[in-house]
């Protein structure tokens, strides 16, 4: 089954992240690829939309955030874009005050999440407002900090703007907090789709001194079941897990239970809500530098001791 590339780009407000857009776009029409592009805008009225060639199919979120008020349109958005066309990738540029841990739960629905191959987060960083960071308020210096620590690929934008001495001490503290995240500094943001693929590329390289780094930094693993598991068992499971794992959501059958129930976990704590009808039995798991094969060979164990 063809899956499509997923990429998000995030970065705070003013950074540059639709400069960037519009430069992958430019490129990826001159490879022949089909791709889409979901914005979301914190306002009820499009900036960036008339940006986009008229080529490129364009869904847009207003009025909130896809990491808080708007999962469910997100996910009807997404569903309709995989629906209508046949993509190659598409490109997610999140608001400014996005947080990516967030932002993945949002996109990776169980429903179609098997149909996804999530590439990584570009991150672009604002040279200027990273060098004045102290100005910001303590909550804004976090979300940069966080927006910086789980990127696979940051811009270091605006390097025009700093002085080659300002640049290389920004690139030494934005190193500190992700060292193991590939760093370019731009101008306008311009960057190669060679260059952006570097972040999963790399991953096969283990040969190599110089890679980039082993895994992408949050990981979206996606497991279909087969059937039906324990919850006794389910649940030691989920207590032996490490604190890496941020959220996980799907549809789980179990054995004392005719009917699915809808499954969702975040910050070490589970929820389940029993439903009326047959769903996908599909879990989504997001963390940071997970182990995948270890994960679902457990998972799997759970199914098999369940026939026992």
């Amino acid at each position: 089954m063809k899956t499509t590339e997923v990429y998000i780009l995030g970065g705070f407000l003013g950074s540059g992240k639709t400069t960037l857009l519009r430069n992958i776009l430019k490129q990826e029409s001159e490879a022949g690829r089909k791709v889409a592009v979901l914005l979301n805008e914190l306002g009820s009225v499009s900036v960036d939309s008339g940006l986009i060639g008229d080529d490129v199919p364009l869904k847009e979120l207003f009025d909130g955030c896809i990491c808080c008020t708007l999962q469910d349109k997100l996910e009807i958005q997404l569903q309709e874009l995989l629906t209508e066309n046949d993509l190659d990738a598409v490109y997610i540029e999140t608001t400014g005050a996005a947080h990516p841990v967030e932002v993945l739960d949002g996109i990776m629905s169980p429903f179609f999440a098997n149909k996804l191959e999530y590439k990584g987060i570009i991150t672009v960083v604002d040279l200027l407002r990273w060098r004045d960071r102290e100005q910001l308020s303590p909550q804004l210096r976090q979300l940069l900090s966080e927006q910086i620590h789980h990127a696979d690929f940051i811009l270091l934008n605006k390097a025009d703007l700093v002085s080659e001495m300002e640049a290389s001490q920004l690139i030494y503290s934005i190193q500190g907090l992700n060292p193991e995240a590939v760093c370019l500094l731009t101008e306008y943001a311009a960057v190669s789709i060679g260059s952006l693929q570097q972040m999963h590329r790399n991953q096969h390289k283990n040969h190599q001194k110089l890679e980039v780094h082993s895994h992408l930094h949050l990981s979206a693993i996606v497991h279909t079941f087969t059937g039906t598991i324990n919850q006794t068992d389910f649940e030691d499971w989920l207590r032996a897990l490490p604190e890496t794992v941020y959220r996980m959501k799907g549809y789980l059958s179990f054995t004392h239970s005719q009917h699915p129930y809808l499954f969702q976990y975040s910050y070490g704590m589970p929820l389940y809500m029993n439903e009326m009808i047959k769903m996908p039995l599909n879990i989504v798991i997001i963390g940071e530098k997970l182990d995948k094969e270890k994960i679902i060979n457990e998972l799997k164990a759970l199914e098999v001791k369940a026939t026992i």
